[in-house]
């Protein structure tokens, strides 16, 4: 409050601490840290928020290795999608949140096109209304910013399959970003009969902790000549044309791995909605649904160029996450 008692704004900055890069080539080589990065004008429908953590995702590396050039050639830019935060200011024609709220969200609404060039793994960042929700209330900062985009990615894949219940899902890469919540969601929203998903031997404790009816260990076993067949194989990892031999007659294999791409697959790239977040939210905090974290998690901001490059030998079990971000 002023000193006559009228309502004063609070301070929004107009500059950003952010990793960025302005060249294609790995991590370690690129990535950079302005300390003066410039918040673009927020418009009508959008928040700025202070990131309070962010998680990463495969795509953030892909698209430092220049894989995706023809949709992504902004450069310089800032990395990162998934965010969990509070609100500093909102637009004109925001209704659904407020300043202080505390929120989360996949920036990006369209996975691979029109990419903000402020990323999340920056002091603050900017989104449209629609891409976000309300933080679950019994879910830290830490672990709300590891879900949007995985989370979302899992549960479009079944929307795109038209999965239903009692039917029976094979998930390669279970462990994985993506494919823990393929586990989660296929066993307590979807209700599926029988899940099976492979891993490497070290992370089949965690598939049988999240439900898994049938761990593989694909160091020691090739999930498509087992005797089981599927009505759904969700492929995190990009092996399309194995998967398409483990299903039923009149299966499907989904695929999130463009370059793994069959006519017989559906293959899709994530579309961000805030209001999946929202439908989901009460498996959260009931439980049923957790996020499940790496074990290196959280890393700190100034160590983001060790957790990519982490994340790119596909060791990670969950999600890393970046916190705290001064």
């Amino acid at each position: 409050m002023a000193i006559d008692g009228s309502r004063t704004d609070p301070i929004v900055p107009t500059h950003t601490k952010a990793w960025y890069y302005s060249e294609h080539g790995r991590p370690n080589d690129i990535l950079r840290l302005d300390p003066n990065w410039l918040i673009p004008q927020l418009k009508d429908d959008q928040l700025l928020i202070k990131v309070i953590a962010a998680s990463l995702n495969p795509v953030d590396y892909k698209r430092m290795h220049g894989d995706f050039k023809d949709t992504d050639p902004y450069l310089p830019t800032v990395p990162g999608y998934d965010v969990a935060g509070i609100v500093v200011k909102v637009g004109r024609e925001v209704k659904k949140f407020k300043v202080g709220d505390e929120v989360y969200g996949d920036i990006n609404e369209a996975g691979l096109e029109n990419i903000k060039i402020l990323g999340t793994l920056s002091e603050y960042t900017i989104a449209e209304e629609k891409l976000l929700a309300h933080k679950p209330s019994n879910l830290s900062f830490i672990e709300a910013a590891s879900i949007p985009l995985a989370l979302q990615t899992a549960n479009e894949g079944f929307e795109h399959a038209h999965f239903s219940a009692g039917q029976s899902i094979l998930v390669l890469g279970g462990a994985g970003g993506v494919g823990n919540y393929v586990i989660q969601l296929a066993k307590q929203v979807y209700k599926a009969s029988k899940i099976a998903a492979t891993a490497s031997t070290g992370k089949l404790k965690l598939l049988r902790e999240l439900g898994v009816d049938l761990p593989i260990d694909y160091t020691k076993e090739n999930f498509e000549d087992l005797p089981q067949k599927y009505d759904l194989v969700y492929d995190a990892v990009g092996q399309t044309d194995r998967a398409l031999k483990a299903i039923k007659e009149g299966g499907k294999v989904v695929t999130i791995a463009p370059h793994a791409q069959l006519p017989q697959a559906i293959f899709f790239i994530i579309t961000s909605k805030g209001s999946t977040l929202d439908n989901l939210r009460p498996y959260f905090e009931s439980g049923q649904l957790k996020p499940i974290l790496d074990p290196k998690t959280p890393v700190p901001f100034s160590n983001v160029i060790e957790a990519i490059s982490y994340l790119e030998t596909s060791r990670a079990t969950g999600k890393v996450v970046i916190y705290p971000i001064p």
